[in-house]
């Protein structure tokens, strides 16, 4: 998934410290970057990004560069870019979060910021796209809110894959699958207990319909990274969990991989 950005700051190498990150990102697409209230509105406006990087306590005051923004925004727009506060200052994320900022950045930006934002947002995607995807009488049902109803559900069910075949329907739990791996337009899956089941779609409709923790890693292979057991940056290779598996990825999916390294230290993680 790409997502395009403005960059709006002030300061003119704070503006190229931000883009240096962002360009190690295939995700990332730079647009345009601005140093003045004026002119960051006429860019957003013009260009409607995913994404605005965006300086809120500026060291030249006569940019005008603030929160306010935000507000204009809403006066033209209908969908709201994603703000990513960047700033020195701590004390303004609590006005920050008033205004629904996507996410409170404190500069010097590092790589790991950068991680963190992509793989919210493609969590986000796909969990939407995932919703889109349900079938018409499970929306048309009679509920106050039917995609609170179905978000809710999926909280307390696991994830069940039906792979269906002339008549034949094989039921996933979605737990269980290891890794998935491209086989022409055919997809095989392979299971915790060692068995292997073949669905007649491509490699890219289960990238599409599955969210975390599934991430494609390479363009033969999407992993689950609950069955990752050891990640060897060096020789570009994933581990499976009690199996000899190992799993190749590629240069173009490193970023994948930087997520997942990222996401697993969030949790309860003890590096020695």
């Amino acid at each position: 998934m790409n997502y395009s950005y403005i960059i709006i700051d002030d300061d003119q190498e704070s503006v190229l410290k931000t883009k240096a990150i962002a360009d190690s990102f295939s995700e990332l697409t730079f647009v345009a970057s601005a140093h003045n209230y004026a002119e960051g509105l006429n860019l957003i406006l013009e260009h409607t990004p995913e994404l605005v990087f965006l300086e809120i306590d500026p060291a030249d005051k006569n940019s005008s560069l603030s929160l306010v923004l935000i507000n204009e925004l809403h006066r033209y727009l209908k969908v709201i870019p994603k703000i990513i506060v960047t700033t020195t200052k701590k004390d303004l994320a609590f006005e920050a979060i008033q205004y629904n900022v996507t996410e409170y950045l404190l500069k010097p930006l590092v790589r790991i910021d950068f991680i963190k934002i992509i793989l919210k947002l493609n969590k986000n995607a796909n969990q939407k796209e995932m919703t889109l995807m349900q079938p018409e009488e499970v929306l048309q049902e009679e509920k106050p809110n039917p995609v609170l109803h179905h978000e809710t559900l999926s909280k307390q069910k696991p994830l069940i894959l039906c792979i269906k075949s002339y008549g034949d329907y094989r039921y996933i739990d979605a737990r269980d699958i290891c890794y998935l791996q491209a086989d022409n337009n055919s997809t095989d899956i392979h299971l915790n207990s060692g068995e292997m089941v073949t669905a007649f779609k491509t490699l890219k409709h289960f990238e599409s319909a599955l969210s975390y923790p599934f991430i494609r890693i390479h363009n033969s292979y999407i992993v689950n990274c609950n069955y990752i057991s050891r990640i060897h940056t060096g020789n570009a290779v994933c581990y499976i969990k009690n199996t000899a598996t190992k799993l190749p990825f590629s240069k173009s999916y490193k970023v994948n991989i930087d997520l997942i390294i990222s996401e697993i230290s969030n949790g309860n993680y003890l590096e020695i």
